[in-house]
Protein backbone atom coordinates (compact mmCIF):
# COMPACT_ATOMS: atom_id res chain seq x y z
CA UNK A 1 0.00 0.00 0.00
CA UNK A 2 1.55 3.29 -1.19
CA UNK A 3 1.34 6.18 1.69
CA UNK A 4 0.68 9.47 0.02
CA UNK A 5 3.54 12.36 0.19
CA UNK A 6 2.39 14.76 2.40
CA UNK A 7 4.38 18.27 1.61
CA UNK A 8 6.08 20.15 4.65
CA UNK A 9 4.39 23.22 6.21
CA UNK A 10 5.66 26.59 5.67
CA UNK A 11 5.70 28.06 9.40
CA UNK A 12 8.61 30.72 9.33
CA UNK A 13 7.99 34.32 7.46
CA UNK A 14 10.51 35.86 5.19
CA UNK A 15 11.79 37.71 7.79
CA UNK A 16 12.70 35.18 10.23
CA UNK A 17 14.12 32.71 7.59
CA UNK A 18 16.40 36.30 6.39
CA UNK A 19 16.94 36.66 10.27
CA UNK A 20 18.39 32.92 10.67
CA UNK A 21 20.44 33.60 7.72
CA UNK A 22 21.93 36.54 9.02
CA UNK A 23 22.33 35.75 12.52
CA UNK A 24 22.52 32.36 13.42
CA UNK A 25 19.60 30.88 14.95
CA UNK A 26 16.04 31.89 15.47
CA UNK A 27 13.55 31.22 18.29
CA UNK A 28 10.58 29.81 17.35
CA UNK A 29 8.05 30.69 20.05
CA UNK A 30 5.66 27.48 21.02
CA UNK A 31 6.16 25.43 18.38
CA UNK A 32 5.55 22.73 20.09
CA UNK A 33 2.23 22.27 22.60
CA UNK A 34 2.87 22.13 26.40
CA UNK A 35 0.73 18.40 26.65
CA UNK A 36 3.03 16.92 24.13
CA UNK A 37 6.04 17.80 25.78
CA UNK A 38 4.63 16.81 29.48
CA UNK A 39 3.72 13.30 27.80
CA UNK A 40 6.99 13.28 26.48
CA UNK A 41 9.02 14.15 29.71
CA UNK A 42 6.66 11.35 31.08
CA UNK A 43 7.27 8.89 28.36
CA UNK A 44 11.43 9.37 28.89
CA UNK A 45 11.33 9.14 32.98
CA UNK A 46 9.24 5.96 32.53
CA UNK A 47 12.32 4.56 30.12
CA UNK A 48 14.38 5.10 32.91
CA UNK A 49 12.47 4.06 35.64
CA UNK A 50 12.08 0.93 34.80
CA UNK A 51 13.28 -2.40 37.13
CA UNK A 52 15.47 -3.11 33.56
CA UNK A 53 16.45 -0.50 31.47
CA UNK A 54 16.68 -1.10 27.72
CA UNK A 55 20.86 -1.45 26.76
CA UNK A 56 20.16 1.79 24.88
CA UNK A 57 18.73 3.87 27.99
CA UNK A 58 20.92 1.75 30.35
CA UNK A 59 23.10 4.14 32.86
CA UNK A 60 24.28 3.30 36.50
CA UNK A 61 21.78 3.63 39.18
CA UNK A 62 22.51 6.47 40.54
CA UNK A 63 22.23 9.05 37.46
CA UNK A 64 19.06 7.25 35.49
CA UNK A 65 16.89 10.57 36.07
CA UNK A 66 20.28 13.23 35.42
CA UNK A 67 22.69 11.71 32.59
CA UNK A 68 21.71 12.52 29.20
CA UNK A 69 19.77 10.28 26.80
CA UNK A 70 21.86 9.58 23.24
CA UNK A 71 19.65 9.12 20.44
CA UNK A 72 16.29 7.87 21.28
CA UNK A 73 15.34 8.44 17.98
CA UNK A 74 17.03 5.16 16.72
CA UNK A 75 15.20 3.04 19.28
CA UNK A 76 11.99 4.85 20.72
CA UNK A 77 8.86 6.00 18.32
CA UNK A 78 8.02 8.40 20.97
CA UNK A 79 11.31 10.34 19.99
CA UNK A 80 11.40 10.19 16.37
CA UNK A 81 7.43 12.17 16.76
CA UNK A 82 9.45 14.92 18.35
CA UNK A 83 12.16 14.68 16.04
CA UNK A 84 9.54 14.65 12.99
CA UNK A 85 7.37 17.02 14.38
CA UNK A 86 5.67 19.41 11.73
CA UNK A 87 6.95 22.94 12.62
CA UNK A 88 10.54 21.04 13.10
CA UNK A 89 10.01 19.88 9.46
CA UNK A 90 8.58 22.54 7.85
CA UNK A 91 11.16 25.15 9.72
CA UNK A 92 14.02 23.01 8.34
CA UNK A 93 12.71 22.73 4.57
CA UNK A 94 12.58 26.56 4.62
CA UNK A 95 15.99 27.21 6.27
CA UNK A 96 17.80 24.09 4.02
CA UNK A 97 15.79 24.85 0.59
CA UNK A 98 14.91 21.21 0.57
CA UNK A 99 13.83 17.94 3.25
CA UNK A 100 15.98 17.68 6.25
CA UNK A 101 17.01 13.98 8.13
CA UNK A 102 17.96 13.31 11.95
CA UNK A 103 21.35 12.16 12.62
CA UNK A 104 21.86 12.18 16.27
CA UNK A 105 19.00 13.47 19.31
CA UNK A 106 19.59 14.13 22.47
CA UNK A 107 17.38 14.14 25.75
CA UNK A 108 19.39 16.45 28.46
CA UNK A 109 18.24 16.10 31.96
CA UNK A 110 20.45 19.10 33.63
CA UNK A 111 19.83 18.66 37.43
CA UNK A 112 20.41 21.60 39.98
CA UNK A 113 24.77 22.17 39.86
CA UNK A 114 24.77 20.56 36.72
CA UNK A 115 27.76 21.88 34.54
CA UNK A 116 27.32 23.71 31.10
CA UNK A 117 29.28 23.41 27.81
CA UNK A 118 31.48 25.45 26.97
CA UNK A 119 31.31 27.89 23.79
CA UNK A 120 31.95 25.43 20.41
CA UNK A 121 30.94 24.95 17.22
CA UNK A 122 28.35 21.14 16.14
CA UNK A 123 30.21 21.34 13.45
CA UNK A 124 33.42 20.45 14.91
CA UNK A 125 31.90 17.69 16.40
CA UNK A 126 29.72 16.69 13.41
CA UNK A 127 31.40 17.23 10.01
CA UNK A 128 29.32 16.77 6.77
CA UNK A 129 28.89 17.42 3.23
CA UNK A 130 27.82 19.71 2.17
CA UNK A 131 27.98 21.95 5.30
CA UNK A 132 23.84 22.13 6.05
CA UNK A 133 23.15 20.99 9.71
CA UNK A 134 21.07 22.59 11.72
CA UNK A 135 20.16 22.05 15.93
CA UNK A 136 16.52 21.84 16.92
CA UNK A 137 16.85 22.54 20.57
CA UNK A 138 13.16 22.31 22.27
CA UNK A 139 12.75 23.80 26.04
CA UNK A 140 10.82 20.93 28.03
CA UNK A 141 10.64 23.14 31.44
CA UNK A 142 8.55 25.99 32.17
CA UNK A 143 11.07 28.29 31.48
CA UNK A 144 14.96 28.24 30.88
CA UNK A 145 16.55 31.21 31.37
CA UNK A 146 20.32 32.35 33.27
CA UNK A 147 20.09 30.63 36.76
CA UNK A 148 19.16 27.16 35.40
CA UNK A 149 21.64 27.12 32.24
CA UNK A 150 20.05 28.28 29.22
CA UNK A 151 21.95 28.20 26.33
CA UNK A 152 23.81 31.73 25.11
CA UNK A 153 24.83 32.22 21.80
CA UNK A 154 27.36 34.84 19.58
CA UNK A 155 25.14 36.03 16.77
CA UNK A 156 26.44 36.03 13.45
CA UNK A 157 29.63 34.36 14.04
CA UNK A 158 28.14 31.28 11.69
CA UNK A 159 29.86 33.06 9.42
CA UNK A 160 33.32 32.81 10.82
CA UNK A 161 34.19 29.44 9.16
CA UNK A 162 34.98 26.51 11.72
CA UNK A 163 37.21 27.90 14.51
CA UNK A 164 39.96 25.95 16.52
CA UNK A 165 38.93 23.99 19.65
CA UNK A 166 40.63 23.19 22.55
CA UNK A 167 40.53 22.08 26.53
CA UNK A 168 38.06 24.11 28.51
CA UNK A 169 39.66 25.50 30.68
CA UNK A 170 36.69 26.64 33.12
CA UNK A 171 36.03 23.23 34.81
CA UNK A 172 33.94 24.85 37.41
CA UNK A 173 31.49 25.88 35.16
CA UNK A 174 31.81 23.49 32.02
CA UNK A 175 32.24 19.86 31.56
CA UNK A 176 35.28 18.49 31.06
CA UNK A 177 35.05 16.22 28.29
CA UNK A 178 34.23 18.55 25.30
CA UNK A 179 36.32 20.97 23.74
CA UNK A 180 35.82 24.65 23.14
CA UNK A 181 36.45 27.01 21.19
CA UNK A 182 39.89 28.79 21.25
CA UNK A 183 40.96 33.28 20.59
CA UNK A 184 37.21 33.72 20.77
CA UNK A 185 35.72 37.42 23.16
CA UNK A 186 32.62 35.17 24.49
CA UNK A 187 31.66 38.38 26.13
CA UNK A 188 29.41 39.11 22.91
CA UNK A 189 27.00 35.80 24.02
CA UNK A 190 23.53 36.58 24.88
CA UNK A 191 21.34 34.35 26.68
CA UNK A 192 18.41 32.82 24.91
CA UNK A 193 15.58 32.77 27.53
CA UNK A 194 12.83 29.74 26.63
CA UNK A 195 9.59 28.49 27.49
CA UNK A 196 8.18 25.14 27.06
CA UNK A 197 7.64 24.43 23.76
CA UNK A 198 10.11 27.11 22.52
CA UNK A 199 12.66 26.01 19.72
CA UNK A 200 15.54 27.25 18.99
CA UNK A 201 17.13 26.35 15.61
CA UNK A 202 20.33 27.35 14.66
CA UNK A 203 23.10 26.89 12.94
CA UNK A 204 26.43 24.30 13.01
CA UNK A 205 28.73 27.04 13.28
CA UNK A 206 26.92 29.31 15.74
CA UNK A 207 29.22 29.62 18.23
CA UNK A 208 26.94 28.65 21.93
CA UNK A 209 27.59 27.18 25.08
CA UNK A 210 25.79 26.69 28.44
CA UNK A 211 26.47 27.52 32.07
CA UNK A 212 26.35 25.38 35.29
CA UNK A 213 22.34 24.78 36.47
CA UNK A 214 22.79 27.47 39.64
CA UNK A 215 19.30 26.86 40.65
CA UNK A 216 18.36 24.90 44.10
CA UNK A 217 15.09 22.82 42.31
CA UNK A 218 14.76 24.06 38.53
CA UNK A 219 15.89 21.20 36.64
CA UNK A 220 16.78 22.46 32.79
CA UNK A 221 15.70 19.23 30.80
CA UNK A 222 15.74 19.56 26.73
CA UNK A 223 15.35 17.79 23.58
CA UNK A 224 17.80 18.35 20.80
CA UNK A 225 17.74 17.31 17.76
CA UNK A 226 20.82 18.01 14.85
CA UNK A 227 19.38 17.33 11.12
CA UNK A 228 21.39 17.85 7.70
CA UNK A 229 19.79 18.30 4.35
CA UNK A 230 18.55 14.60 2.83
CA UNK A 231 21.32 15.19 -0.13
CA UNK A 232 24.22 15.39 2.82
CA UNK A 233 25.99 13.14 4.93
CA UNK A 234 28.14 12.89 8.00
CA UNK A 235 31.55 12.37 7.74
CA UNK A 236 34.63 10.05 10.16
CA UNK A 237 31.40 9.46 12.59
CA UNK A 238 30.15 6.01 11.87
CA UNK A 239 27.70 6.08 14.79
CA UNK A 240 25.93 9.08 12.95
CA UNK A 241 25.87 7.94 9.47
CA UNK A 242 22.18 6.82 9.38
CA UNK A 243 19.82 9.52 8.57
CA UNK A 244 15.97 9.46 9.38
CA UNK A 245 13.77 11.11 7.23
CA UNK A 246 11.58 13.33 8.42
CA UNK A 247 8.40 12.06 5.94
Amino acid sequence: MNVAFTPPIAPLTEEQVDFFREQGYFLFKKGMSEDLIDAFNRHIFDIRDQTEVPDWAACEPAKKYALRLFNPHKHDSFSRQLMRHAVVRGALNQLMGREAACVQSMYFYKEPGSPGQASHQDYYYIKNDPMTMIAAWTAMEERIDEENGCLWVMPGTHHWGLLPHGAVKNLEEHESWTEETEGVDTSRQIPVVMEKGDILFFSELLIHSSNKNRSQDRWRRSYVCHYIREDSNVMHREDLRQKYMLY
